[in-house]
């Protein structure tokens, strides 16, 4: 899920300040190196990338994350109380997968600036990631109640609820039917916020797939609401890849409906070689889409002397 550090503070910010200028650089310095370090892992992971390039990039990332690490934790120590400091540094450091030191600067976030939004939806995706899903529950809450049009906010809130039903079946005492509605309207919510998002709409879209019927646990639940989210994340869909994706779905959905002929037009939507074995799978559930086999020859028996 999406971390953030979107949201204002709740006092003005003086950019000739001494303090927020010293603040920026880092900001800067922090930009550099994640850019720099992505770069590196992109490169990496080339066909023809060499076990020595791999082994080297380690070393390189280290010494490009220190400068970092050090500079914030400079000016943290004599602005304890900067709390997009502790926040940025945070994530930097969920970046760098030290979640288990971002804890701590996350909370102070909170505490230092309780209206800071951002702060309470990383600390939630943050339990979330690492088992406290109940404090994550409460957490995205308080960040919509301080900025309700945050999109991303109720993105994550929505996804953590599809992903760990059981528990919130149990944290707001609702039946499995009633998780799903509730996933589903903080979809909505995210959506009304960004409308245009391609990812927002293909994960909501995604989500019909785990609202199965009880009768039939291989049929979706609710096949039309399915088709109408495929229909926006395709009309949404930024190239053709992503578009003949999506084709394969919505003729995943048209066979659950029984409409073949549908499901037959998005198929032969779908060029692309690297989705022709999933075409095929999904082709042999549409009658007469797939060309039958030529027959075996027969096999001519042996002749004994």
């Amino acid at each position: 899920m999406p971390f953030s550090i979107e949201g204002q503070p709740t006092a003005p910010i003086n950019e000739i300040d001494p303090i927020e200028q010293e603040y920026q650089r880092i900001l800067e310095l922090d930009d550099a190196a994640l850019t720099k370090i992505d770069e590196w892992i992109r490169n990496s992971q080339r066909p023809d990338a060499s076990q020595a390039e791999s082994i080297a990039i380690i070393g390189k990332i280290k010494a490009q994350i220190g400068p970092v690490q050090e500079a914030y934790e400079a000016f943290i120590k004599k602005n304890p109380r900067h709390a997009r400091a502790l926040l940025t540094y945070a994530s930097f450091l969920t970046d760098i997968g030290e979640e288990r030191l971002a804890l701590p600067h996350l909370i102070k976030a909170t505490e230092v600036d309780p209206r800071l939004p951002a702060a309470w939806n990383n600390l939630a995706n943050h339990y979330g990631h690492n088992g406290e899903v109940k404090k994550a529950f409460t957490h995205y809450e308080k960040a919509i109640e301080i900025s309700p049009k945050e999109s991303v906010y109720y993105h994550n809130f929505g996804t953590t609820v599809f992903l760990f039903r059981k528990d919130v079946k149990e944290h707001y005492k609702i039946t499995e039917s009633e998780v799903f509605d509730k996933a589903l309207a903080l979809y909505k919510k995210a959506q009304e916020y960004d409308p245009n998002n391609f990812d927002l709409a293909e994960d909501i879209a995604q989500t019909y797939y785990g609202i199965r019927t009880s009768d039939s646990p291989s049929k979706l639940a609710r096949p039309q609401e399915a088709l109408k989210a495929w229909e926006l994340a395709s009309a949404l869909a930024p190239a053709e890849f992503e578009k003949q994706g999506i084709s394969l779905h919505l003729a995943r959905v048209y066979i659950d409906l029984g409409d073949f002929p549908k499901a037959k037009e998005q198929l032969q939507q779908v060029k692309l070689p690297i989705y022709q074995e999933l075409k095929n799978r999904v082709g042999r559930r549409v009658p007469g889409f797939l060309p039958k086999p030529p027959p075996e020859a027969p096999v001519k028996p042996t002749v004994s002397e």
